[in-house]
């Protein structure tokens, strides 16, 4: 049987290394991974309740329309019921998006690097997709992507702050750049990391959908809200974008037990802020001991820093593993002196930093 033959190229998802794999390959007990932008600090307690609450519900289908999530959701952000489309993590609704607005007639934009299922989905679909390099801070270059813009133009996706390098657009930058682009092109933000934001000048990107009717707006509860293994994610949009893209999605795709959890999830807003603070001062204490270091890295939003340790970086990324700190570094990056690793607890970090003291005196520098 031979497959479709334009997606003949394309990789197989490489995922961070499991805790259980390290453990068992090295022979270590005490393993921390710092690879995935996962919450050290778990989920709600709220959420591990609502989950609890559904273990005699496991032979009954969810609700096809998440209904009540969708309208928690909808009250939680200002926006109208219809305007939601919710999918198994946001990378579904990015399969979704691109599933029912992408012909091979397409092209489509994004910044490079940055999270790889734009590129994955988009060619899938087969339009031609474009990468526009990130600049020397790591941030989008919106000027080049612009350029890029033409009449076959469909969509332009954004992730801010970005995945892998951390670095965000202001609202001025993004505001700018969504009325600088023709009506018929849409603007996927993707804003899986926005709930760690702590910057002033972060877009308010659910008002702009009252002026703009091309963008959609992406978020997750994965990260802060630490229900990654439960798969659920979601668009906010225009109701008419948000209906073409509910006519391609399959039946069922959101679990009982993510939809109950994130509902009760959204609703600990102080869990929100105390993970949010947390990885805050994270972020100061793993770049002030990089300082010490004289390592430079990128400024970081989310919660997660790149780091160029001035060595290959796959050295050091196995240098790290052979400590028990999973870190990730990717050659498709284009970066081959950085890793990237997530901001973990406060004891997690500085395990970290030791051992990457001890792996950086044991490469040599690039």
């Amino acid at each position: 049987m031979q497959p479709k033959q334009n997606i003949l190229h394309l990789p197989v998802y490489q995922p961070g290394k499991p805790i259980s794999e390290v453990k068992r390959e090295l022979g270590l007990t005490d393993v921390i991974k710092l690879a995935s932008n996962e919450n050290p600090f778990g989920c709600s307690p709220k959420a591990k309740e609502a989950i609890v609450s559904l273990l005699d519900q496991v032979s009954i289908y969810p609700d096809g329309g998440a209904v009540d999530l969708t309208h928690a959701v909808a009250e939680h952000y200002g926006v109208k019921p219809n305007q939601i489309i919710f999918g198994a993590g946001s990378d579904e609704v990015i399969l979704m998006i691109a599933r029912a607005f992408l012909t091979p007639n397409d092209e489509t934009i994004s910044a490079f690097p940055t999270f790889p299922q734009y590129k994955h989905n988009a060619e899938i679909e087969g339009a031609t997709f474009i990468e526009v390099p990130v600049d020397e801070n790591g941030k989008h270059d919106l000027k080049a992507m612009l350029a890029k813009v033409n009449e076959r133009t469909k969509i332009v996706w954004i992730c801010n702050p970005n995945n892998p390098t951390g670095t965000m657009l202001s609202e001025r930058e993004i505001v700018s750049f969504i009325e600088s682009v023709p009506n018929h092109v849409m603007v996927v933000l993707d804003e899986a990391y926005a709930e760690y934001t702590v910057n002033e000048e972060y877009p308010d990107s659910i008002s702009l959908l009252n002026k703009y009717k091309n963008i959609v707006v992406l978020r997750t509860f994965s990260k802060i809200y630490g229900l990654a293994s439960l798969r659920i994610g979601f668009g906010i949009g225009h109701p008419d974008v948000v209906r073409s893209i509910n006519q391609v999605r399959e039946p069922f795709n959101t679990t009982s037990f993510a939809q109950k959890a994130g509902l009760a999830a959204l609703q600990d807003h102080e869990f929100i802020r105390t993970c949010r603070e947390a990885n805050a001062a994270g972020i100061r204490q793993v770049t002030a001991e990089l300082d010490k270091l004289g390592l430079t890295y990128f400024e970081a939003h989310g919660n997660f820093i790149m780091i160029d340790v001035k060595r290959p970086g796959q050295a050091v990324f196995q240098g790290l593993l052979q400590r028990g700190i999973i870190v990730r570094h990717d050659p498709g990056w284009g970066y081959p002196t950085k890793i990237r690793v997530t901001v973990g607890s406060e004891e997690q970090n500085r395990k970290f930093l030791e051992a990457l003291e001890q792996v950086l005196s044991e490469v040599a520098v690039s």
